[in-house]
């Protein structure tokens, strides 16, 4: 095979492996606990610390009313890396978390990992790693 072929065949190649899609994996979210059966579930799937603070968009997010104590959601197509798990269950449907008058939240809430700590964890106490296996984790609402 003349050389300049193989030079082409060489690059076609490597151009190939550049540009062929990440390995993505499913993230399944069950959560538990959930308390009342109105408002809306909302949940947000986070890739950084800045989206964890609220300073970028979420990767991915989903929600829903709230049917049973325990609800599922797909988080479909994540490239492996680090991702968080915010969720709220606005109760009364006023679009906000509602919270008392020292600023504890009244409606359910929870984290990836589930951190039990009394404020908002932090990006490294809810991230967790995804592959390029689907993964499932499970939230249980406070």
């Amino acid at each position: 095979m003349n050389r300049s072929i193989r030079r082409t065949l060489s690059f076609a190649t490597l151009l190939a492996a550049a540009i062929a899609p990440a390995h993505a994996a499913d993230l399944i979210v069950t959560l538990r606990d959930v308390r009342v059966q109105t408002g809306l579930i909302k949940l947000a799937v986070v890739d950084s610390q800045a989206g964890w603070d609220g300073q970028a968009k979420p990767v991915q997010a989903d929600g829903a009313p709230p049917s049973g104590d325990t609800a599922t959601f797909v988080f479909k197509g994540l490239a492996p890396g680090a991702y968080a798990v915010l969720v709220t269950h606005d109760e009364n449907g006023n679009g906000k978390l509602d919270s008392n008058m020292i600023g504890m939240p009244v409606e359910a809430y929870g984290f990836s990992n589930n951190p039990r700590v009394m404020r908002k964890p932090t990006w490294d106490e809810a991230r967790i790693d995804v592959g390029a296996d689907d993964a499932a984790i499970d939230i249980t609402l406070r």
